[in-house]
């Protein structure tokens, strides 16, 4: 296990002149936030040291520490690993009395954390996994997923390839709780717009070699290939299909899950043309570029955020309005999950929006496509505006959800 780190953001009350402080009151008022994600192999560009800088912000942005909050920061790598995510999160928990878990990538390792987080009254804010299974079937009174799922992706770029001609998919899925639900969801809107799934095959998570995934994807002749992975996964099939000629000879890429960081390691030459879904782009519109300019200097690769580093913000900025709204930190997860969907959203990044019974964040996805190299005019310009998703179209109906929090 890698080891934890921690951040402090302080800020003390001035004692002089109060003779004393209220110790209830001041516990009241400290909060740990526990950033559990993939710090270091193919999901790290996307979230990793990133996440902690997108808390930190939240935090500051806040106001807590200037009204008296003591507000500490750790942050673990669970290294893509179920069992190691778990026994970060039950120290977490247990021990070191972490109120609340954000970010964590990786669908099969935020399932397993938010039955810890259920039993332990936690908190968890997903913003890096994906599977849509968190609000429907294993959704919790303390889990809210923040930024896009399975659903959001497979609705907007399944419907829109399969719309425009693309009728025919085979897929190359990470073997994984993540790759199996893009897959399931994504071959659903397919198959509902008039296309059919020719097959599909399974790779490991962290794969170096797709040429024989990719052979197999190449002689289905289907018109689109879906790549239902995400991060080093997706790049990697990227770069490889370039090199095989598989685009060249007639076929779509779909990349289900694609992000600026992913477009900034391939270039624009390899990547132009990708369609994708994300519901977040640092070049949206003027406040997400304020923000964004600010995260970049703060980023330890200098980088743009990705969508799931722009949710851990928003997550956590909204988590913690809610806290101050309580009054002070009841060290109940459920109690303060309520109050999250209670009180209205509203964030530079995401805008206003519901925080549904199923702790789904409603907000808008967006279709884009990868800019050709000739087109980019300034540094990380890399997207074009392709159709806007409604909020409404993005989630799962809450009368379609199998969450049990849901009254139909």
């Amino acid at each position: 296990m890698k080891k934890t780190h921690a951040w402090r953001y302080a800020a003390l009350l001035t004692c002089a002149g109060l003779g004393f402080a209220n110790p209830a009151l001041a516990q009241d008022k400290t909060v740990k936030i526990g950033v559990l994600n993939d710090m270091s192999s193919l999901y790290a560009d996307i979230g990793g040291p990133n996440s902690v800088v997108a808390v930190k912000m939240a935090v500051e942005d806040s106001g807590l520490p200037a009204k008296g909050w003591k507000i500490d920061v750790l942050s673990g790598d669970h290294q893509n690993k179920p069992d190691i995510g778990v026994n970060i999160a039950r120290q977490w928990l247990d021990v070191d009395k972490v109120d609340v878990i954000v970010d964590v990538p990786n669908s099969g390792v935020a399932l397993a954390v938010s039955n810890i987080v259920k039993e332990k009254n936690g908190v968890l804010l997903d913003s890096g996994a994906g599977t849509s299974d968190l609000t429907n079937a294993q959704c919790t009174p303390n889990t809210i997923h923040w930024t896009y799922d399975t659903y959001t992706l497979a609705h907007g770029t399944g419907t829109a390839l399969t719309k425009a001609g693309g009728d025919s998919w085979f897929f190359l899925t990470a073997d994984y709780a993540f790759g199996h639900a893009l897959e399931r969801d994504t071959s659903a809107v397919v198959t509902a717009n008039g296309g059919k799934v020719l097959g599909s095959v399974k790779h490991p998570l962290n794969t170096a070699d797709f040429s024989s995934f990719l052979l197999q994807a190449q002689s289905s002749k289907a018109k689109v290939i879906g790549l239902a992975n995400a991060g080093g996964d997706t790049t990697n099939a990227i770069k490889q299909a370039s090199e095989f000629g598989i685009v060249q000879g007639g076929q779509k890429l779909a990349a289900l899950l694609l992000f600026v960081n992913d477009v900034h390691a391939l270039g624009l030459k390899v990547a132009q043309g990708l369609t994708f879904t994300e519901s977040f782009y640092w070049d949206l519109n003027d406040q997400t570029r304020a923000w964004s300019n600010r995260f970049v200097k703060l980023s330890p690769k200098g980088t743009m955020p990705s969508m799931t580093v722009a949710g851990v913000y928003a997550g956590t900025l909204h988590y913690l309005k809610a806290l101050e709204a309580l009054g002070g930190n009841p060290h109940d997860g459920a109690k303060v999950v309520a109050k999250m969907k209670e009180i209205p959203t509203d964030d530079p990044l995401f805008g206003k929006g519901p925080l549904r019974a199923d702790g789904r964040r409603l907000i808008p996805a967006y279709l884009f496509e990868v800019k050709k190299p000739e087109e980019s005019k300034y540094p990380w310009d890399y997207y074009k505006l392709i159709a806007t998703i409604a909020p409404e179209d993005a989630a799962k109906p809450l009368e379609a959800s199998d969450c049990p929090l849901v009254k139909k």
